[in-house]
């Protein structure tokens, strides 16, 4: 690792624990030459890579940035906790790697991340519909929004009976 104090490449590791399950090993460091301490994680690769099948044909490798980056896009500058955002990704992933073995298409990485979206924040969810779902004029956008009404009237009706 490189000393993000003074650029030196050799360090020694202090403690090192595994987090988010073991997904994620967290380590202190010390760098040999300035004495100052950090912080890295390292993320297991994994080895069987999954790829993902676009609606245009195309093949790319599973990556959790690209999703990642469909959220942020589509929260904008929603009050969204960043940790909610992350989340939303490490539970698509973790689900997409359980059901699929070497390819998953893409439309079903968007289902994922727009069903757990409806439940976060309504106008990210548009947002993010109104790309995945390719909306083409007003009034797309505007039968989804009755949809989502729909969909949240009922939620409330079955919260009343309990």
């Amino acid at each position: 690792m490189i000393c993000p104090y003074c650029d030196h490449n050799d360090d020694k590791v202090i403690d090192s624990r595994s987090s988010d399950g073991g997904k994620v090993i967290r380590r202190r460091r010390e760098c040999l030459k300035c004495t100052k301490r950090f912080t890295t994680y390292e993320r297991a690769e994994q080895a069987a890579r999954l790829t993902v099948a676009k609606a245009d044909g195309r093949r790319e490798p599973f990556r959790r940035e690209n999703i990642l980056r469909g959220v942020v896009a589509a929260c904008g500058k929603r009050p969204i906790a960043e940790a909610v955002k992350q989340r939303l990704v490490d539970d698509v992933e973790e689900e997409v790697h359980r059901e699929f073995d070497r390819e998953v298409p893409s439309m079903e990485i968007g289902k994922r991340v727009l069903r757990r979206l409806r439940d976060i924040d309504e106008v990210a969810y548009i947002r993010f519909a109104s790309e995945y779902l390719n909306f083409r004029n007003g009034q797309d956008i505007r039968h989804e929004l009755e949809e989502l009404e729909r969909r949240v009237k009922d939620v409330k009706t079955q919260q009343a009976l309990f």
